[in-house]
C-alpha cells in the first residue's frame, strides 16, 4: 500500500481567493494553482471544476460587500456592547441587551449568506 501525500493547506482572504476562483475560470484551484507555481510543469491533466456553482449577477460587488462587512468592525462592535451589557457596565434594560445580541446574529447571517452566494461552504453546511 503506497502513502499519499499529505494535503498542503494555505489561507487566503475572501478576496484573494474569488480573484484565484476568477483566474482560474473553470480549472479546478488546486490544478491552476500548480501550473503557476510549476511554470505549466508537473500540474497533471486538466479537468473541468467539478463544483456546481449557481452563476451570479454580480461576483465582484458580493466579494467588495463582504470585504466591507469584514473591515467594518461592526460585529466586533456589537459583540463589545453584548459583553458590557452582560457584566453590566452598560447599563440597557432586557430589551436592549436583547436586540443587541439579535444585531450581532443579523451581521452574522449576512456573512454566511454573502459566502454562500459566493459559492463558499460556511462553517455551519456539512463538507460533501
Amino acid at each position: 500500500m503506497t502513502k499519499k501525500t499529505p494535503p498542503f493547506s494555505l489561507r487566503l482572504t475572501f478576496e484573494e481567493r474569488a480573484r484565484l476562483e476568477e483566474l482560474a475560470g473553470s480549472e479546478p484551484l488546486g490544478t491552476y494553482i500548480k501550473r503557476k507555481v510549476f511554470n505549466g510543469k508537473g500540474a497533471g491533466k486538466r479537468r473541468a471544476r467539478s463544483r456546481q456553482r449557481r452563476p451570479i449577477k454580480d461576483e465582484q460587488k458580493l466579494a467588495q460587500v463582504l470585504a466591507m462587512l469584514g473591515q467594518s468592525r461592526i460585529a466586533n462592535n456589537l459583540n463589545q456592547l453584548a459583553k458590557a451589557a452582560h457584566i453590566g457596565t452598560l447599563p440597557v434594560l432586557p430589551d436592549t441587551e436583547r436586540e443587541i445580541r439579535k444585531a450581532c446574529a443579523d451581521v452574522a447571517l449576512m456573512r454566511r449568506e454573502l459566502l454562500r452566494a459566493l459559492g463558499h461552504r460556511t462553517d455551519t453546511e456539512p463538507s460533501s
